[in-house]
């Protein structure tokens, strides 16, 4: 009798992982990185929705906050309210009671030895400090209640030299630094990806001729290409954006020429080629795609550099122009007044630093993540 030996269950087929996949394992391994991501997320989120749900307009002028400090206490404190209120009661020169307030109003009883004029409440109508004043008076006029109102309002940063919220004002510094940072970066991406594969793949005299230009155009001052573009066209963001990214694409470029120089001769491009396959072909899909790591390391290196540049320009005055801001334009107004309002400058500061600690962490992960020899 022959046993027949049983059927063995073949092991289920293994899933296979691609780079990017083994990269985004190794990176949310990283806590520093994934850190870094939720906090720009939520920077990105305070500038993108901030100004609008914020109750302080970030172009709005307090005239009657002027560079108060920072504090967790409503402004006007109440120690100070009820000064200035009894200062305007005594100038309608009637006999009062103590005052009270209770929240957000103040009553008081008044009297006096004839009628009383309603138009007393002239002086409480003209004080930038208290709004909508009441007159009771009782059947005999000669005696009543004034009540006016008080708006009391929360700086938690303080105000700057104008009277502006300062909350208000990083969280549209935010929404500027990161926007021009972004787009400058995206800008320098497209230009640096495309002319430094282009010029790397065909090689030879065109190679040579295109890196020829973009050392030309490393040899232009930053500062001056930027002024002369500022004069021309006129202080702008777009203007701004415009000159990082024309500037910042060149090291792109020389990153993305390097790897293609490597890449055009592995058997899989030659493959390509003897199958033949365009050189459009050959760079959307097979060269393009395999210098993305180190393009988007670069990138998160881009970006914190581009905040930098456009800061160095808000701090010498080629910036976004008021009542827009920018973390730059703050830490230039902050450093003016840095003697008598050390909080201009601390908060924009380390709203900065900040963002710049983050993309910096978020790099170093990234470079970490995609790297093949730590894999």
């Amino acid at each position: 009798m022959v046993v027949q030996p049983l059927p063995l269950d073949e092991p289920p087929p293994v899933a296979g992982r691609s780079l990017w996949q083994d990269a985004w394992i190794r990176l949310r391994r990283n806590r520093a990185a994934v850190a870094s991501m939720v906090v720009l997320v939520l920077l990105a989120l305070v500038g993108i929705f901030g100004p609008a749900l914020w109750p302080h307009p970030y172009n709005r002028v307090y005239p009657q906050f002027v560079r108060v400090p920072a504090s967790l206490e409503a402004y006007p404190r109440a120690d100070t309210i009820l000064p200035a209120f009894e200062r305007e009661l005594r100038r309608t020169r009637l006999d009062a009671g103590p005052p009270v307030l209770e929240g957000s109003e103040i009553t008081v009883e008044v009297r006096a030895d004839e009628a009383i004029d309603p138009r007393v409440l002239r002086y409480f109508e003209r004080s930038d400090l208290f709004s909508n004043p009441r007159l009771d008076l009782a059947e005999d006029g000669r005696s009543g209640t004034i009540a006016v109102d008080v708006q009391r309002l929360h700086f938690f940063f303080g105000t700057d030299a104008i009277g502006r919220d300062l909350v208000a004002r990083i969280m549209i510094g935010v929404r500027i630094s990161l926007a021009i940072g972004i787009l400058a970066s995206f800008m320098a991406l497209v230009l640096g990806v495309t002319y430094g594969a282009v010029s790397g793949y065909l090689g030879g005299r065109v190679d040579n001729v295109m890196m020829r230009i973009v050392d030309i155009l490393y040899s232009l001052p930053f500062i001056f290409f930027v002024i002369l573009m500022v004069v021309f066209f006129g202080r702008s963001l777009v203007i701004i954006f415009i000159a990082i990214g024309f500037t910042e694409w060149l090291d792109m470029a020389r990153i993305v020429r390097g790897q293609t120089l490597s890449l055009k001769r592995q058997e899989f491009v030659q493959a390509a080629e003897a199958l033949g396959a365009t050189r459009l072909g050959i760079l959307t899909r097979h060269i393009i795609p395999n210098t993305l790591g180190p393009v988007v390391v670069f990138v998160t290196l881009l970006v914190p550099k581009a905040i930098l540049l456009e800061s160095l320009l808000s701090f010498l005055g080629l910036g976004v122009q008021d009542p827009l801001t920018s973390l730059g334009l703050l830490i230039s107004e902050g450093a003016a007044n840095m003697r008598g309002a050390l909080w201009l400058l601390i908060w924009p500061a380390l709203t900065l630093t900040l963002i710049l600690f983050a993309l910096n962490f978020l790099g170093d992960g990234l470079r970490d993540s995609l790297d093949p020899k730590d894999r």
